[in-house]
Parts: C-alpha cells; sequence; structure tokens
C-alpha cells in the first residue's frame, strides 16, 4: 500500500508519514511519501501512478488544496483524496467534498480518528465526521427527490442546499448567483413540487408528505 501525504509543515508531514506506518496491507506496513507542496507533489503522482490513497491538506502556499483536490480528481481519478484540514467549517467540508474529495478529516481528531477513515476510505467508502452525516443523507434524499420530479440540474443543487437549512442568501453566495436567480430557482422547485413553501417541501423530500 502506497499513501502519499501532501502538508506544507514540516513536523506535520513527518508525524503523520510516521503514524499512517500503522496501516497495513497483508501484514505489510503502508509506504508513505511526502510532498511539502503542490509541485512536488505532481512529481511524485507523474513518478508513481500507483498510489493507492492521496492525503492533502487544504492550506497549501500557492496554489491551494481545494484548487489541486481538482486537479488530481481529472489526472488521476482512481486514486482517492482525504482532505485533512485545520479549516473544517460545514461549507469547506461540503465543498471539498463536492470537488471530489473521499473523506474529510479535521486537524483536531486524534490519531485513531485519522487511521480509522483512512481504512474506510481504502475499503471503497465514503468517510465524514459524525456532525456532517445527517446533512450528506438529507443532500441525497434531495437528490432523489429532484430526479422524481425532473428538476434541472441548478434546481436539484438548490434543493440540497435548502435541505440543509440555506437561506436564499446563503444560497446565492454558495453558488456565485444572485439571490434572484435562487428566488426562480425556489419558485420553480415548488411549482414541479406541487408545495407552496420550504416547509411542505422538506417533508416532501423527507417523504412524509
Amino acid at each position: 500500500m502506497r499513501i502519499l501525504v501532501i502538508e506544507d509543515h514540516a513536523l506535520v508531514r513527518e508525524g503523520l508519514l510516521l503514524a499512517l506506518k500503522a496501516l497495513e496491507e497483508d501484514g505489510a506496513p503502508a509506504e508513505t511519501l511526502g510532498a511539502k507542496d503542490v509541485d512536488e507533489a505532481t512529481r511524485l503522482l507523474e513518478a508513481n501512478n500507483d498510489f493507492d490513497l492521496v492525503l492533502l491538506d487544504l492550506m497549501l502556499p500557492g496554489t491551494g488544496g481545494m484548487a489541486y483536490l481538482g486537479v488530481i480528481r481529472k489526472l488521476h481519478p482512481h486514486i482517492p483524496m482525504v482532505i485533512l484540514s485545520a479549516l473544517d467549517d460545514g461549507d469547506t467540508v461540503m465543498k471539498a467534498m463536492r470537488q471530489g474529495a473521499a473523506g474529510f478529516v479535521s486537524k483536531a481528531s486524534p490519531t485513531d480518528v485519522l487511521l480509522g477513515a483512512l481504512r474506510e476510505v481504502l475499503a471503497g467508502e465514503i468517510w465524514l465526521p459524525p456532525e456532517y452525516r445527517e446533512s450528506t443523507t438529507r443532500r441525497r434524499r434531495a437528490k432523489t427527490v429532484a430526479e422524481r420530479f425532473g428538476l434541472t440540474k441548478s434546481q436539484a443543487r438548490v434543493l440540497e442546499l435548502v435541505a440543509e437549512g440555506k437561506t436564499n442568501r446563503d444560497i446565492a453566495k454558495l453558488l456565485e448567483v444572485t439571490e434572484g436567480t435562487v428566488k426562480i430557482h425556489v419558485s420553480a422547485i415548488f411549482k414541479a413540487m406541487g408545495v407552496s413553501n420550504r416547509s411542505q417541501a422538506l417533508l416532501v423530500a423527507q417523504g412524509k408528505k
């Protein structure tokens, strides 16, 4: 098993490389390589295309981790990516997952939580902090409802955010559109679902109406 750790702080990177050796495959400890920035990471990925997992810090110098996450997903879609970050607010977590991350671990987490998360991802699962799993369930439910009512991709995304309790202003900011555009989408969603307000829409999304 080969794991790449992309982290600019040397002490943190070295500590992670050591801790990750606890991950084993067929009794052999994981082979861990470290990169201090995206340039070094890119060279390692080009030279070794057989990584089983990449652990990526979001706060990197130069090209940020969020942007680099998208790059790796395009160039190496077969390699699962797990984000490790001190920025662990809901918006950051969900943005990373939308960019294609297979997991998100807060830097405040103990080592055993990190190792457990990586084991799940290596087994083909998606891992999120417990406090965000309910939100993800709501989004999946919203996606199913969107398909049932024939919503457009934009309307489906708005519905996901409505299901997360976001206001029109919040949604406009997250999707980088005007609040008026969000209102148009919300009205279209209500019409398609045969409801007249958010509460009714959420009841339909939850299968309670």
